[in-house]
């Protein structure tokens, strides 16, 4: 699902009072992050991830290794803050993504 200005506009707006529920440390981005990333994204569908100061990782290579693996998409980078979107595969879990589509 490519995302136009406008959805990728009412993310953000979505986003803005979450907290970040993951963080990038030291060890960067591993498997067993990404499989957890996977199952909040698929209950939540937009959550935020942060990368701590001790990571030798950009956010842009967090972004690229986060969409390569789970086919999600990152919506916006700010600093070293990441909103990440994928629709939930469960209807039941499937509230932004319905919004998003109305858009």
């Amino acid at each position: 699902m490519d995302l136009r200005g406008k959805q990728k506009s009412f993310l953000r707006s979505q986003a803005h009072h979450l907290q970040p529920i993951f963080q990038v440390g030291k060890g960067g981005v591993n498997d067993a992050m990404i499989q957890q990333v996977g199952e909040a994204l698929e209950k939540r569908e937009l959550i935020k991830i942060t990368l701590l100061q001790n990571t030798d990782e950009t956010p842009e290579e967090v972004a690229a290794t986060l969409e390569a693996a789970l086919k999600c998409q990152v919506v916006q980078i700010i600093g070293k803050i990441l909103v990440v979107f994928k629709p939930s595969s469960k209807d039941k879990y499937r509230k932004i993504s319905e919004q998003v589509r109305r858009i």
